[in-house]
C-alpha cells in the first residue's frame, strides 16, 4: 500500500524521541518492588498515566506524580513526589530513536511532517529538536487543553491544519493513545511502528513497519 498524504502526524514520546520513564522507574522502586514484580509495576504505571488524561486537561507534571502516586498505593509502598518531579524535568533531555533522524529526513522537504504530542508546551521543543529533521508544525496537548486518546486532542490539529483526517497519515508506536482514535476519526492511513511496548492490532492500523526508517516506501520516496 502506498500512500502520499497531505500530511503525516506523528506522536513523539515512545514513536520518535525514545522514552526512558521505565529505566527510571527500575532504578529507582528496585528496592521497592521485587525483580519478579517490576514488569506488572510498570504495566500498572502506564495504565494509571493513560488514566490520568482521559478526563480534562491537566499540566503533564500532575499526570506523571499523579499516576506514580496510584500506583504505589495499589501496590503498598510509600510515594514520592520527588521520582515524578525528576522524571517531568527529565523529558527534555530525551533523544530519538536511532532510526528516526535518517528515516524522517528523507521525507521532510517533500511531506509536511506535523508532531501531535501529550506533552507541554515548555518541554517539546527541546525533543522534537533532537530528532533531525525540520517539522512544519509541533501541537501539545496544553494547546489543545486535552490529551490523546481524546479525539478534542486531534480535532484541535484538524482545525489549526484546515486539512481532514482522511488526507492524512498518523505515525504512531500506540494503539491506545493513537491508532484507535485514529481509525475512529477515518485517517487516510495509520502506520503502526511496532517499538514492542504494545501488541501489534491489525484491526486498528494499515501499514505496521520496526522503525522509522521504512515509513519513506510507505509514502513513494
Amino acid at each position: 500500500m502506498t500512500f502520499r498524504p497531505k500530511y503525516i502526524s506523528f506522536d513523539c514520546y515512545g514513536t520518535l524521541t525514545r522514552f526512558h520513564m521505565s529505566d527510571m522507574a527500575r532504578a529507582y522502586f528496585k528496592d521497592k518492588v521485587s525483580a519478579e514484580k517490576m514488569d506488572d509495576f510498570l504495566t500498572d504505571w502506564a495504565r494509571y498515566r493513560l488514566d490520568e488524561v482521559l478526563g480534562e486537561w491537566k499540566p503533564y507534571k500532575d499526570v506523571i506524580c499523579n499516576s506514580v502516586a496510584r500506583t504505589c498505593a495499589k501496590w503498598g509502598i510509600p510515594g514520592d513526589d520527588s521520582f515524578g518531579t525528576s522524571v517531568y524535568e527529565a523529558v527534555p533531555t530525551w533523544g530519538p530513536h536511532a532510526d528516526v533522524p535518517g528515516g524522517l529526513s528523507q521525507i521532510a522537504d517533500k511531506i509536511p511532517l506535523v508532531i501531535l504530542s501529550n506533552a507541554s508546551n515548555s518541554q517539546i521543543q527541546s525533543n522534537v529538536d533532537k530528532l533531525g529533521a525540520p517539522f512544519h508544525r509541533v501541537y501539545t496537548a496544553e494547546s489543545a487543553q486535552a490529551y490523546k486518546p481524546r479525539m478534542q486532542a486531534f480535532e484541535y490539529m484538524f482545525d489549526q491544519l484546515g486539512c481532514g483526517p482522511e488526507e492524512m497519515m498518523h505515525v504512531s508506536s500506540s494503539f491506545r493513545y493513537d491508532h484507535n482514535t485514529a481509525s475512529d476519526l477515518r485517517y487516510g492511513c495509520r502506520v503502526f511502528i511496532n517499538r514492542g511496548h504494545e501488541p501489534s492490532n491489525p484491526f486498528y492500523r494499515d501499514i505496521e513497519i520496526p522503525h522509522i526508517g521504512c515509513l519513506p516506501a510507505v509514502v513513494g520516496l
